[in-house]
């Protein structure tokens, strides 16, 4: 007899999740995701707790330690989370903070004017997602401690995440304040649990530029020798504009800062700007909200670009730069070269998403366009000379943006009239749905012959590329877009490049750059991400970027009349798929993609179900726009310092 199906909805179909469990089923909601990125964001949700601390008066100093088993460990010297019993929950402060969401001291502006973690949550995200986490406050003259572990409880009678296994014990005296909070990240939650050195590096950097006269300190004791780096920053903000400038040249020698506070409604805000104009061809605006990278921008980012427009225009009348007649330029032309920090302090933010990478208060607009506007115009009439050189400048982009509008609209009519450059260069897939299509950039033209072969012709186009393009980093924005090869990508791509990119017109789903895994094909693949990364940002920040990953071996074996074939990606993979084979394994090195014949080339680099591909994404503005600037700019020093430092001869 057939099971009949059940056709009921009643309550006992409703799943209720008790206590952490929710952040356990769903992480991506809390820290954006499970892999590198996500793992980070645990350091940062309780260092932003430390940082809170110290931004407020109390302290001065936080400590990173990576220990060997894989935990972390982070220290401040604030007045360490409340110990005391809550009158009505009969639970320590500790407890509450460690395992309940939505509870911290940041809800009524009491204790925290300002603060990074927003809704109480951060704490007890990262007791969840842990193995187990062990935390020590200073405190009464007292050391308190209590430890969290994904274990049974007691009182639902199930293993739990965030479960505390111990009570808040006293187990010293100390005359110091402060927290320390250790936690073993779980490794069934998150794809890998090695912390980056580099990646919490680049954010100590930043906390110290940002917050003067703080210690920062990073300990990494994963390897023989112990890794200690320390952080301080004197003059903040002007430190924070020599840095990111260091790969560039200044056309101005000292950089514009200015500061203020407003109270709009019940938010308090505090902005601070620093900006400085080079001789790039782009700009760079690294922007933060309470000392958190806001990556997507927001309201305050928009404010300070209209309040800054607005008097430079202004300023360009009065000072008889743009007559009447004249056509004005618009902000994008102004920001022409500019490198700045924006960054505001507010009670009460508002973001869009828990990892907060856009600001979306009102208020923050308001206070940054108006601050902006006073205030450059205030710098505008006390440095005439420079001013007129920037508006002068910025007429100048605006002319060539004209140009290049132009240059845009005659390929677009190439492409409608059947003459784009692409007849005989590309060759085509047939599928007509984006959401499905890749276009794949493949390095030199007998790759490419296989590629044409190998691919899957209804959703693969395949541009050869005939070596290395131009470094764009070095070239006027005329020379690049006169380049053929260029030129063929950005009509087969269909978006437009700077301004005139168009999201809607985007042909293709993913570009892919494929090219052989050794020095030259990463500076081909280098080439290619800093153009893209210049002239086409939103393909990155929108996820449409992506680099094939070709094997670098081929091992295979014959045994009992089988074949069996296993390509290795790396030099570790290829000792322990010898072990996987066993002796009399062959061994076949790749040199290049012309080596592969079609089959091979479909099997390990085109065929989505068997390929590997490394997705190409911008995590942090203010880094990656450093790091395009000291490989590919003009200034040696810089770059030779970076290679000194983390190159293996």
């Amino acid at each position: 007899m057939k099971e009949e199906k059940k056709f009921t909805y009643d309550v006992t179909d409703l799943t209720s999740l008790e206590k952490l469990e929710p952040v356990r089923v769903r992480p991506g909601m809390y820290i954006g995701s499970t892999g590198i990125k996500g793992l980070h964001h645990c350091i940062w949700e309780i260092l932003d707790n430390s940082i809170d601390e110290i931004s407020n008066g109390y302290g001065d100093k936080a400590i990173v330690i990576l220990n060997n088993d894989k935990s972390v460990t982070i220290i401040d010297n604030g007045r360490g989370i409340p110990t005391g019993i809550h009158p009505t929950k009969k639970k320590s402060g500790v407890e509450m903070v460690f395992t309940e969401l939505h509870t911290g001291g940041k809800f009524d502006n009491k204790n925290y004017k300002t603060s990074g973690g927003l809704h109480g949550v951060g704490a007890a995200v990262v007791n969840a997602l842990s193995k187990w986490l062990e935390v020590c406050v200073n405190q009464n003259q007292k050391v308190y401690r209590q430890r969290f572990e994904y274990a049974l409880d007691k009182e639902l009678n199930k293993v739990m995440p965030g479960t505390p296994v111990t009570s808040l014990e006293i187990i010293g005296t100390s005359k110091e304040t402060g927290t320390k909070v250790t936690f073993l990240p779980d490794k069934d939650v998150f794809s890998s649990t090695d912390f980056k050195f580099e990646v919490i590096d680049e954010r100590l950097q930043e906390l110290a530029f940002q917050n003067k006269g703080i210690h920062l300190e990073l300990i990494d004791k994963r390897k023989n020798e112990e890794v200690r780096k320390e952080y301080f920053s004197e003059r903040g903000l002007l430190d924070f504009i020599d840095y990111l400038n260091e790969s560039k040249t200044p056309i101005h020698e000292t950089p514009i800062s200015f500061e203020g506070e407003r109270t709009l409604g019940d938010v308090n805000m505090y902005g601070e700007v620093c900006i400085q104009f080079t001789d790039s061809t782009t700009e760079n605006i690294a922007s933060y909200v309470n000392n958190i990278p806001t990556t997507e921008a927001g309201t305050h980012e928009a404010g300070f670009k209209t309040g800054m427009t607005r008097a430079f225009k202004e300023w360009g009348k009065k000072l008889n730069i743009i007559k009447e007649k004249d056509k004005e330029f618009e902000g994008d032309d102004l920001r022409e070269g500019m490198t700045a920090i924006v960054r505001i302090k507010l009670t009460n933010p508002v973001f869009e998403g828990q990892t907060k990478t856009k600001l979306g208060n009102n208020e923050a607009y308001t206070m940054m366009n108006d601050l902006s506007y006073s205030k450059f115009c205030e710098w505008i009439e006390d440095n005439k000379q420079v001013a007129t050189m920037i508006i002068n400048n910025a007429l100048d982009a605006a002319s060539r943006r004209e140009k290049i509008k132009k240059i845009n609209e005659a390929e677009k009519k190439k492409i409608g009239k059947g003459t784009a450059p692409l007849a005989g260069k590309v060759a085509v897939c047939t599928l007509k749905n984006k959401d499905f299509m890749e276009f794949i950039v493949v390095e030199g033209d007998s790759a490419g012959g296989s590629a044409k072969q190998a691919r899957d012709r209804r959703f693969q186009t395949i541009m050869p590329s005939k070596g290395k393009i131009m470094n764009t980093e070095k070239q006027k924005i005329e020379n690049v877009l006169a380049s053929e090869e260029l030129r063929i990508f950005n009509t087969a791509i269909g978006t437009g490049t700077l301004d005139n990119y168009k999201e809607e017109d985007l042909k293709y789903n993913k570009i892919i750059i494929m090219s052989d895994a050794d020095v030259d094909g990463f500076h081909i693949r280098t080439l290619w991400m800093t153009y893209i990364y210049r002239y086409m940002r939103p393909l990155i920040a929108n996820g449409h970027l992506y680099l094939a990953q070709p094997p670098l071996y081929k091992v295979y074996k014959s045994s009992k009349g089988m074949d069996k074939v296993v390509y290795a990606y790396s030099d570790e993979e290829l000792e322990s798929t010898k072990k996987e084979l066993g002796k009399g394994a062959l061994i076949q090195r790749f040199k290049g993609l012309g080596e592969m014949n079609p089959d091979q080339l479909w099997e390990t680099t085109l065929n989505p179900e068997t390929r590997t591909l490394i997705q190409v994404t911008i995590d942090d503005a203010a880094k990656a726009e450093k790091m395009v600037s000291l490989l590919m700019g003009d200034i040696v020093e810089p770059r030779k310092n970076y290679m000194y430092k983390y190159a293996e001869f």
